[in-house]
């Protein structure tokens, strides 16, 4: 991660790989005992096990710093001290999870081994990745890119101008990647397959021989074997919101470029995006925890989040392109509230809703009735695996001038966030932005200990398009 990179800053936190001997069994060892261990821990808070994520992993905070642990268990009775990962022998014997682990660790080695020049590097992702998440496109489980698709972006480009300072490097960023032709993939060297030659037979991405891999939008390959595609998450919704921004990035930075030091310097690249101000509907999906504690509303709303992306895709194909979502990562959490009997923690995560540029034939009014595709999605999430009764999810439209009342206070906190909360009279007009008759979204009640089908929830019965 950022650690093996050196671009850990201030609230970065640390991935860390732990490696057994072959007699260590992940699932009853790692995820059961350490687990266990850990939970019994003073120095360890906000324990959350994740044994059926992508790559398997233990999420917690130790003495205040969040950690991501995860383990691999090679085919080695001993595990000596200086292990080298960076052959592919040390794949022998693994299955694809345990490979996904240790590739963490052996892509982050390659790109360093790969640039020309790691400090030119280094000071350039740092500004990518601080630049990503002021804009909000920082986050793979959403459907954006992680600090590993960035990392590789930047370090193509470190190849492309390999005696470029990170002045220089920054600029020439944005300017290929704003017109780089997806989905053509980004690499740092060529695909490697093994071909028997280990008998190591892990799945390698490559569209030549995986038709299914011809699907992805936004291919960013590790340069270690087995190469994956780091933006395998990317849908159509949030590849043109990275567009968009990359855009916007190579925009600023040519003014930058021509005013000269007498342009104010960087700072205006490194804006906030003004979510709250760019839309006038979203739609809120209110995570909610009835009875549990702080550590079961987190467990949820991890549930909840890693099938946002699906929300998006659905709103979008079910309008055929004629709504179009931008989803934002970041949560905004609800003050508790105490029932007399139980205590309900609710946090919510936002997706902005615009319109396509308005086409001549389509100077008319038109309906988009989203029920059923939020009940799908809420169906998808009430299939998560640890889902206990308390565990409720709300999807509902929202105009801008109704957002909660917890989301312009956290807006007002937040440093240089108070033009989110400026309005222009025209943009709360409601006859100039989709509409819907019902703004109400309900879900399962936690009394019954059935697991919810989605059904109860309902969204507004219409959105009205007014071009």
């Amino acid at each position: 991660g950022s650690y093996r990179l050196g671009v850990h800053g201030r609230g970065s936190d640390i991935d860390a790989l732990v490696v057994g001997p072959s007699y260590v069994d992940r699932d009853r060892d790692f995820f059961g005992a350490l687990a266990a261990a850990l939970a019994e821990t003073a120095a360890v808070a906000e324990l959350q096990p994740v044994p059926g994520a992508h790559v398997p992993v233990i999420k917690m905070r130790f003495h205040g710093v969040q950690v991501d642990l995860v383990y691999a268990g090679v085919c080695l009775p001993v595990v000596p001290g200086d292990l080298d990962l960076s052959g592919r022998s040390v794949l022998r014997g693994l299955d694809l999870a345990t490979a996904r682990s240790l590739n963490g660790v052996r892509v982050a080695d390659e790109i360093l081994r790969l640039v020309p020049d790691a400090a030119a590097f280094r000071t350039t992702l740092r500004c990518v990745k601080h630049w990503a998440k002021a804009r909000g496109v920082y986050s793979n489980v959403a459907g954006f890119l992680g600090g590993v698709g960035w990392a590789i972006l930047v370090a193509r480009v470190c190849l492309l101008y390999p005696n470029a300072s990170p002045s220089m490097l920054l600029p020439r960023f944005f300017r290929v990647f704003a017109r780089w032709k997806w989905p053509s993939p980004v690499m740092l060297r060529a695909i490697e397959h093994d071909d028997g030659e280990l008998g190591l037979s892990l799945p390698v991405w490559d569209p030549r021989r995986n038709p299914r891999d011809k699907i992805h939008l936004m291919p960013i390959v590790t340069p270690a074997y087995p190469c994956m595609n780091s933006g395998y998450n990317v849908s159509h919704a949030t590849l043109r919101v990275i567009t968009e921004q990359l855009a916007v990035g190579d925009a600023v930075c040519q003014e930058i470029v021509k005013a000269g030091s007498g342009g104010g310097g960087w700072d205006k690249l490194f804006q906030p995006f003004n979510f709250f101000g760019a839309y006038k509907s979203y739609l809120q999906v209110a995570v909610t925890v009835t009875g549990g504690e702080e550590d079961d509303l987190r467990e949820w709303m991890g549930g909840v989040e890693s099938r946002l992306r699906l929300l998006s895709a659905r709103v979008e194909a079910d309008t055929s392109g004629m709504l179009l979502c931008h989803l934002h990562p970041q949560p905004y959490a609800a003050e508790p509230h105490n029932e007399p009997r139980r205590r309900r923690r609710t946090s919510s995560f936002f997706v902005g809703l615009s319109k396509p540029p308005a086409q001549p034939q389509q100077q008319q009014h038109q309906l988009f009735d989203l029920r059923a595709t939020t009940e799908g999605f809420k169906e998808e999430v009430y299939m998560y695996d640890y889902w206990r009764p308390g565990m409720e999810v709300a999807v509902a439209h929202v105009r801008r001038k109704d957002l909660p009342s917890y989301v312009l206070r956290q807006l007002l906190r937040s440093p240089g966030r108070h033009d989110q909360l400026k309005r222009k009279r025209a943009d709360d007009d409601p006859s100039s932005s989709p509409a819907a008759s019902d703004h109400s979204a309900s879900s399962s009640s936690s009394r019954d200990a059935k697991r919810p089908a989605g059904a109860p929830g309902r969204i507004g019965s219409s959105f009205e398009k007014k071009t």
